[in-house]
């Protein structure tokens, strides 16, 4: 792996954040919107290896929240977790990003960043 893919929708203010950082230090990223080409299926299993199933599926959020409770109940396992990421994108926690080391983190913050993007 050899350019940052950073996963997300571009309207979220986390993905604005993490965008913005990554530009201010021009840094070369890849941005996948989730909304124009949708979740990249075969990724999730890597993910969830990564980070947990349980750290993808963001139950704080909107859309979460607007599931009903059988859809929410539903939701036990990587397998039932990885079926509603695909069905409901905004579900995910954002951004997702593969770095050029290989590894995958979730969400932003400075220091995650910094850890990982490399030096320019």
């Amino acid at each position: 792996m050899n350019e940052i893919t950073l996963y997300g929708i571009p309207n979220c203010d986390t993905v604005k954040k993490a965008r913005a950082w990554l530009a201010a230090r021009a840094v070369p990223v890849t941005f996948h919107d989730f909304k124009k080409a949708g979740v990249p299926e075969a990724a999730l299993p890597a993910w969830m290896k990564a980070v947990g199933w349980e750290k993808l599926v963001n139950r704080q959020g909107t859309t979460w929240r607007k599931l009903d409770e059988a859809t929410q109940a539903a939701v036990v396992d990587a397998a039932s977790a990885a079926r509603l990421m695909c069905a409901q994108p905004s579900v995910i926690r954002r951004p997702v990003v593969a770095w050029t080391d290989g590894r995958i983190t979730v969400g932003f913050s400075d220091d995650t960043f910094a850890a990982h993007a490399p030096r320019t």
